[in-house]
């Protein structure tokens, strides 16, 4: 087979799963079966093959970025004639609803603090950032939820470039999955951490002009992508899912889904979900990002990813 880097010029190498799966070199592997079944998302078949195979070479690839970003600072600081603060390295995981992303990140947060350095790894997701349910009523923008003008994004650039500059402390809103909303009073706080990983729909946009957007302070970038089809049918095979699971606490905003449509009903629901919020944020805000990411992981229908895309410059 071809490799990615004998193809005409492109800022991109395209790698088929086994070239890719080669640069694991001798990465090892520091994470049991027990806790990958902990960090696997609902509907999410990723198994101990697949992140010796992807997930391995990504944290190799991150860790010599890494390394690189320090060698940067030091240039740096030779040039000032001082020393810097060193400040978070920063990734950003962008994709659709139902395509995995939430695993990926959960994943490389685990990979990634096993380093021989020990880094502290912290994880948000841009759902802290979405306006309360009250807000998005007010707005008409409750049936919108996911989409850009969803998010108080000043917010989120705010603690972004918080955290970027070495802040000590900052404190974000919590969302609930199973309340379908911002929880009052509950907070995270993320001190300043060796690595923040930041997930989210639309974490890759780029900003309006003559203003910052989240995107602009990722040191490394991914999008997990995959065909529209498979991610919709993915999407409905999750909601059948969350039926048996999550919908039936009482606590969540979803309860009467458990038990009061029957299975044709249910797909119905899921499919015009599908239809009419999630494939129209992916087509139009969140597939338009992909070619800004610094590395993409493209999934087949088994969910399994089959190639990388790396950019190069």
């Amino acid at each position: 087979m071809t490799s990615g880097w004998d193809l005409a010029p492109s800022p991109y190498a395209e790698l088929s799963r086994d070239e890719w799966s080669r640069l694991r070199e001798d990465t090892p592997l520091l994470l049991s079966s027990s806790e990958l079944d902990a960090l696997r998302g609902l509907k999410d078949p990723i198994d101990m093959t697949e992140v010796e195979e992807v997930y391995l070479p990504l944290s190799r690839l991150i860790h010599l970025f890494v390394r690189s970003k320090g060698r940067l600072r030091d240039t740096v600081d030779d040039f000032l004639g001082g020393e810097t603060t060193p400040t978070p390295f920063l990734i950003g995981i962008a994709g659709s609803v139902a395509v995995g992303k939430s695993t990926v990140a959960r994943l490389l947060r685990a990979l990634l603090s096993r380093w021989p350095e020990r880094p502290v790894v912290e994880l948000v997701t841009t759902d802290s950032f979405l306006l309360p349910n009250s807000v998005l009523s007010e707005r008409g923008l409750l049936d919108r939820k996911g989409f850009p003008e969803s998010y108080d994004r000043q917010a989120l650039v705010r603690f972004v470039s918080a955290v970027k500059s070495g802040a000590e402390e900052c404190t974000i809103p919590v969302y609930s999955h199973l309340e379908y909303d911002i929880v009052p009073d509950a907070t995270q706080t993320v001190r300043r951490p060796d690595i923040l990983i930041v997930e989210g729909l639309n974490v890759l946009q780029a900003p309006a002009p003559g203003s910052l957007g989240v995107s602009d302070f990722f040191d490394f970038s991914i999008y997990v992508d995959a065909r529209v089809e498979d991610i919709r049918q993915w999407f409905i095979d999750r909601v059948f899912a969350l039926r048996r699971t999550a919908f039936t606490d009482p606590r969540s905003y979803f309860h009467e889904y458990a038990h009061e449509l029957d299975e044709d009903e249910l797909a119905a629901f899921a499919q015009r979900v599908w239809r009419d919020v999630n494939e129209i944020n992916l087509v139009s805000n969140i597939l338009p990002t992909r070619a800004r990411a610094t590395l993409v992981l493209h999934k087949g229908k088994d969910h399994a990813v089959q190639r990388v895309r790396l950019r190069r410059i």
